[in-house]
């Protein structure tokens, strides 16, 4: 398969195409028409199929015979903390945290706002707003009380999901004044908020409209998915309103997991087994889509990492990574190994860690300026691939 060929094919039998990629995932109802036309050169993909992106990402692979594979490792230098979930035990916590929400009044085309850390339970609400054809809005948990009351003011949510705090290297940051204070800014109130409560604070809740994660999971009965039109919204992701105000970019369920399956394969070649990770943090499209979404979709093991590449505790983060959970696959920004490099020009962190596992590495984000690309290449001898897309496209 050339790059070419498949490109020339994709534009020249567009349909037939499409139609051979939309197999590689499994429909609630296959679509019989691939593309159609809309005005102003716009279009619709797969508009008379129906599925459901949580199915397809956990349940599927749970028919395929994956159940007791991992599906998602999460690794928190900054808590010290290891936890995997096996595709049947991620599909139990999704189908628990959906049935809660849907106890909370949320419902298929309801807007769900996300301010969470790299933890797990970010995954979870994710793919609990998609088992219910609810529509999750996932915002950077870096983000101050103003820009969150934005995206709330403008996405209109009817509950919004956070965590008592995330961390930064040693510092601890209480989300849940951010999202009160948000809340207090926005016109448009959220019905609920659901708190994920972390050992290191103890969020206060407000009575009525604030209820805990652990105590809402233990009474709710699980939900199933929820089947949905292809061109129904998964998510709204917003941009970063550098030039301006931030513009709210839709994506749908059917074209999003043909694509980023297809991608997958094309771009990463990755398979189902592959141990896939990410370095970077759901709040952007590149966690969304290669932290979450795509890997799971692959059936392949996704890592959710809370850390640095330096600092937690030193240059040797991700290399120690690689070697305890034998990846495959790393995907992160050029800036996470300026920073390694700037620490570790000699790459002696390197040496102490086996990382024969890894195959390749990709980076996109942002330039990848020559010295950090020869530095990898000196000190791995692995494939490195540059490679760049954005928010709007959604996928590599």
């Amino acid at each position: 398969m050339s790059y070419n060929s498949e490109f020339r094919r994709s534009i020249d039998q567009r349909d037939d195409f499409w139609r051979e990629q939309a197999q590689h995932i499994d429909w609630i109802k296959a679509p019989n028409t691939i593309w159609r036309a809309l005005d102003n050169g716009h279009g619709e993909w797969f508009p008379d199929g129906e599925l459901n992106t949580s199915d397809v990402a956990l349940d599927a692979n749970i028919r395929a015979g994956r159940g007791d594979q991992k599906a998602l490792i999460y690794d928190s230098p900054v808590t010290n903390t290891k936890q995997s979930f096996t595709y049947n035990e991620l599909r139990d916590e999704v189908a628990l945290f959906a049935g809660a929400l849907r106890a909370r009044g949320v419902e298929k085309g309801d807007r769900v706002i996300i301010y969470m850390p790299m933890i797990p339970q970010a995954a979870i609400a994710m793919l609990a707003c998609a088992r219910l054809g609810a529509i999750h809005s996932v915002v950077f948990g870096g983000f101050a009380a103003h820009e969150l009351a934005v995206r709330i003011e403008d996405a209109k949510p009817k509950a919004l999901i956070t965590a008592s705090c995330g961390i930064e290297v040693t510092k601890v940051i209480e989300y849940k004044p951010l999202v009160d204070k948000a809340i207090e800014q926005s016109s448009h109130k959220p019905d609920a908020c659901v708190v994920f409560q972390r050992p290191q604070v103890k969020a206060t809740m407000q009575e009525g409209r604030d209820f805990d994660w652990n105590e809402i999971v233990a009474n709710a009965t699980p939900a199933d998915p929820v089947p949905v039109k292809a061109n129904d919204p998964l998510y709204i992701l917003y941009t970063s309103g550098t030039t301006g105000t931030p513009k709210g970019v839709v994506r749908d369920n059917g074209g999003h997991a043909v694509a980023l399956t297809y991608s997958m394969k094309l771009v990463y070649d990755a398979k189902p087994g592959d141990v896939y990770w990410t370095a970077s943090d759901v709040g952007w499209v590149v966690g969304h889509s290669y932290i979450v979404y795509a890997p799971l979709f692959t059936g392949c093991t996704t890592i959710f990492y809370e850390g640095k590449p330096v600092k937690t505790p030193d240059a040797g983060a991700f290399w120690r990574v690689v070697q305890d959970h034998k990846v495959n696959m790393l995907f992160t920004a050029p800036t996470a190994f300026r920073a390694v490099r700037k620490e570790d020009p000699e790459a002696d962190q390197l040496s102490r860690y086996d990382v024969s596992s890894l195959k390749r590495i990709f980076l996109a984000g942002e330039r990848l300026d020559p010295p950090t690309y020869e530095w990898l290449k000196e000190h791995t001898g692995l494939p490195i691939l540059d490679h760049w897309w954005q928010t709007e496209t959604g996928w590599a």
